[in-house]
């Protein structure tokens, strides 16, 4: 079995710096740390984790909630790049990740499966935050970290910059001339409120007065409601110039739709999307959208899960947010 005094003879290093290496600590260069944990890599090392766990009193397990109404679950690639950035920074660290549930279940008792599953903490990616198990999670002595939903400063949360997003959004498409503009969103969560209220000032600022008819409401990543919404404002006498999607996903839905009517997107109608999908960008013409940085999104929270652990006598709960960027695409005609 390969031990850490091994690998440091190996590598000519202390004791010390191997194990600062394989743990990923900033106390030590880069270059050390990658060229210890490819040495350990190939000599075949692998941590003791029951020894681990008896030394430090940890189980290096993460657990991770995501409930899906739509079923798109981890194909979705906005939520698939939070999980990859989530798990390489849990993973340099020693931790591994468990999910406890993908489906939606509102008499699922969090907090105490987490503590029958002993999680050094939970990361909470997706859910109806509003629920009694979740706040009872999140307000526990369990460590958590929360995704897009920000309850109060007794806890730490990771969110996409949503209003400077949308933002960014409506300044580009009221640039390119537009002014009926609607917008279909997802379900009543504090995303969506922050985007509609984002909207609406953005509107504002530019004099640009939306009639109530120009929203519609359908369900994140679900291609089958935006279509049904995308009917409605499409059928209103008046209807609008451009389309804001709730998300890159649920653009296809409305995709076909539009394509049935055999109108070309960025000339008959202009629409936009929200995530920066790889699928939406090899649409012909590529989807204007705003891509959210979802690799980062993971690695925030994985990082500020990893400090309340280890750094619980020092660590202060926060909000942290991460912006995007524009891609222009050619899904907004000018007018």
């Amino acid at each position: 079995m390969v031990t850490l005094k091994d690998i440091a003879k190996e590598c000519g290093v202390s004791f010390s710096t191997v194990s600062k290496a394989l743990k990923g600590s900033n106390e030590i260069s880069s270059e050390t740390i990658k060229f210890v944990q490819a040495k350990a890599a190939e000599m075949g090392y692998h941590p003791n984790m029951a020894a681990r766990t008896l030394r430090t009193n940890r189980t290096y397990n993460i657990g991770v909630i995501f409930e899906d109404k739509t079923g798109s679950g981890f194909q979705h690639q906005y939520f698939a790049k939070i999980i990859s950035g989530l798990q390489d920074v849990l993973q340099k660290s020693g931790y591994e990740i468990t999910f406890t549930t993908h489906t939606y279940d509102k008499d699922f008792d969090y907090y105490n499966h987490a503590r029958s599953r002993n999680f050094d903490g939970v990361a909470i990616l997706s859910t109806d935050f509003r629920r009694k198990s979740i706040e009872t999670l999140v307000k526990s002595e369990i460590p958590t970290v929360t995704l897009d939903y920000f309850y109060d400063d007794s806890h730490t949360a990771v969110i996409s910059d949503n209003r400077s997003g949308i933002e960014e959004l409506m300044e580009y498409v009221i640039s390119r001339g537009h002014k009926k503009i609607a917008m279909i969103h997802g379900e009543d969560t504090l995303v969506t409120r922050e985007r509609i209220e984002t909207f609406r000032a953005v509107c504002k600022k530019h004099n640009i007065e939306i009639p109530d008819s120009y929203f519609a409401e359908g369900l994140y990543h679900d291609p089958l409601t935006s279509s049904e919404a995308t009917t409605v404002l499409l059928d209103l006498p008046n209807p609008p110039t451009c389309i804001l999607y709730p998300d890159d996903y649920s653009v296809l839905g409305g995709l076909r739709e539009i394509n049935r009517r055999k109108l070309i997107p960025g000339k008959d109608i202009s629409i936009t999307g929200y995530d920066g999908i790889m699928l939406t960008s090899m649409l012909n013409p590529p989807l204007t959208t705003y891509e959210q940085n979802g690799q980062e999104i993971g690695g925030k929270m994985a990082e500020a899960l990893i400090k309340n652990i280890e750094e619980a006598s020092d660590f202060k709960c926060h909000r942290l947010f991460v912006s995007g960027r524009l891609i222009k695409g050619g899904t907004v005609a000018e007018i």
